[in-house]
């Protein structure tokens, strides 16, 4: 009988640390301090990001890092800046806008409550590989053979930068411009399909064989920053603030610098 009492009193220690321990395995993971890690804190508090076209790839791949990192879905439209401002005008929604220049805040400040620069935009003079109609500079285009596609001087900021370049050295009304698009993803499209001879683009647009960039100077004045700008109306503060901060990781800096950008800090 004391052997079957002293037995049922093993049992029952063992139930008593089995169960003490299930307990234990099944608490959210925690960080010192007692605070729950990001994974836990931010989950279920998605992200609304507004974008520039010419950087779907690199942001794509940093709100996937970002996601992967802390759990946060992010959602992203990407538009030429025209059209991402009347968005945000209209609707009155999102927490973020990835712009191609701070220039391209001024239409929303009054929404814009904080900004911070990221990476150069760098813009660039490309033609066909080879560059068979041996153009070395932005003067060049006024050759009568050449024919150029530009950006909307309206609604892109790659756009007003050619505008600005060629009219900063007298030649913009002698230049044969043949169109214009809304992005500028669609000049290198023009230029890939041979639509035309020359473009001016950024510079992290310019990849994949049959396009080349021309050594010149002539563009080095029209040099942007891209800046992270923080919407007034952003109803995901921590979550927002938590993105920043990730952009200013060396994982994130990485993925801009791949796709030719130049960090700002």
């Amino acid at each position: 009988m004391l052997k079957k009492h002293k037995y049922l009193a093993i049992v029952s220690v063992l139930c008593l640390a089995l169960i003490f321990l299930t307990a234990c395995s099944s608490k959210p993971a925690e960080v010192p301090g007692g605070q729950a890690g990001p994974a836990e804190s931010l989950s279920g508090k998605p992200l609304f990001v507004y974008c520039g076209a010419g950087m779907t790839k690199p942001f794509g791949e940093i709100a996937e890092a970002f996601k992967a990192e802390s759990g946060v879905e992010v959602e992203v439209a990407y538009a030429n800046a025209a059209q991402i401002q009347t968005q945000i005008k209209t609707t009155q929604e999102g927490d973020l806008f990835i712009a191609g220049s701070v220039e391209e805040l001024n239409p929303v400040k009054d929404v814009v409550a904080a900004s911070k620069e990221l990476v150069k935009h760098i813009p660039v003079l490309a033609v066909k590989s080879g560059n068979p109609l041996k153009i070395t500079g932005l003067k060049d285009l006024t050759k009568e053979d050449v024919e150029v596609v530009l950006g909307d001087a309206e609604a892109t900021p790659i756009g007003k930068i050619a505008n600005k370049a060629l009219t900063d050295l007298g030649v913009l009304a002698e230049v044969n411009v043949i169109a214009r698009t809304a992005t500028a993803p669609e000049m290198i499209t023009a230029l890939s399909v041979d639509q035309c001879d020359a473009i001016i683009v950024w510079k992290e647009n310019v990849s994949g064989s049959g396009i080349e960039i021309v050594n010149t100077t002539d563009l080095d004045t029209q040099i942007k920053k891209i800046p992270a700008a923080t919407l007034s109306f952003s109803k995901n503060t921590e979550t927002t603030a938590a993105l920043l901060k990730f952009l200013d990781t060396d994982q994130a800096k990485s993925i801009w610098e791949k796709y030719g950008y130049e960090v700002v800090n």
